[in-house]
């Protein structure tokens, strides 16, 4: 990655796909007493709003009439509709085949990196991709049986489109904005948006305020909406979009990881075929071809010699 160590890296990589891993078997327990929508629009609203609290004395960097339309833009792709349409596709299709859909997200990013960002693609790096896409599938693959309905199809593959195309636009962009404020920005508006649709078909009154709502509520806020948003564009930013976001296959991985350990859920062997699977599909993606490393290695000779 250009502007970041190996080592920073590698810790913020983990750091996002472990809170956005264990993040499911938290909203799950919470979601038992709230409506889904609602429950989204609050923790995005919190998350946005707690970065306001930490970063408004950098309040200069926001140029609002120059960068509202950027602000606008990154939260109806990364906020409104993609946590917008998850959680009403939940309703129509299994989970488990709804994630496998929406994780054909990095599958886009690399195509849209490749023809709009000018990243290199390779036969490698694709069939790395499709082969995390295969091991997501076998992660899923207890929760693909149920009842399907196209409009949940639909709405999960327009879920997956709208997160690539938000994360190629933050990289498009990322010269023109403050990155914290864009974050910030971005739930601030989705999560109002996703307050008006939650309060137009949901009902406050449904919310029961105990533990594990808080709990997810707390969490959502601090980590899985403000930190994790702030560090995956960080990351996107500084490196390929398209190997950042291979990722992200790691995500449902490590959902249903915690779905074992903390909500007792069956353990089974396609976890242990996922894993592999999108161990080998993040490696393939991120593997440097050998006319790559040659070209590395002469730039580094050549400003030695200069």
């Amino acid at each position: 990655m250009n502007s970041l160590s190996r080592s920073k890296s590698i810790v913020l990589i983990t750091f996002l796909v472990l809170v956005w891993g264990v993040s499911w078997p938290i909203y799950k327990m919470a979601l038992a007493y709230t409506p889904p929508l609602l429950f989204a629009a609050i923790r995005t609203v919190f998350g946005g709003l707690l970065i306001v609290l930490f970063y408004f004395k950098k309040r200069n960097l926001i140029r609002w009439k120059e960068n509202w339309p950027v602000y606008v833009i990154s939260s109806i792709f990364n906020v409104a509709l993609f946590y917008g349409l998850q959680t009403i596709g939940l309703l129509y299709v299994p989970s488990g085949l709804f994630s496998v859909i929406v994780y054909l997200q990095p599958v886009l990013v690399g195509i849209m990196a490749w023809m709009w960002l000018g990243e290199t693609m390779s036969i490698t790096k694709i069939a790395g991709l499709i082969l995390g896409v295969v091991g997501v599938a076998a992660v899923s693959a207890g929760g693909i049986s149920g009842h399907v309905a196209v409009i949940g199809i639909v709405l999960a593959v327009i879920t997956a489109l709208s997160w690539a195309l938000g994360t190629i636009y933050v990289k498009k962009v990322s010269g023109r904005v403050d990155s914290v404020w864009l974050v910030a920005f971005q739930c601030l508006i989705g999560g109002l948006f996703l307050t008006g649709a939650g309060s137009a078909t949901e009902t406050w009154s449904e919310i029961v305020w105990n533990a594990p709502l808080w709990s997810g509520l707390v969490f959502g806020t601090i980590l899985g909406i403000s930190a994790s948003w702030m560090v995956y564009i960080t990351l996107i930013n500084a490196g390929d979009a398209s190997k950042v976001a291979s990722y992200t296959f790691l995500v449902p991985l490590i959902s249903v990881f915690s779905g074992t350990l903390f909500l007792h859920e069956p353990f089974t062997i396609y976890l242990v075929l996922g894993l592999v699977l999108i161990a080998v599909s993040i490696y393939m993606v991120n593997r440097k071809s050998k006319s790559a490393v040659e070209q590395a290695k002469m730039a580094a000779l050549v400003g030695k010699a200069g």
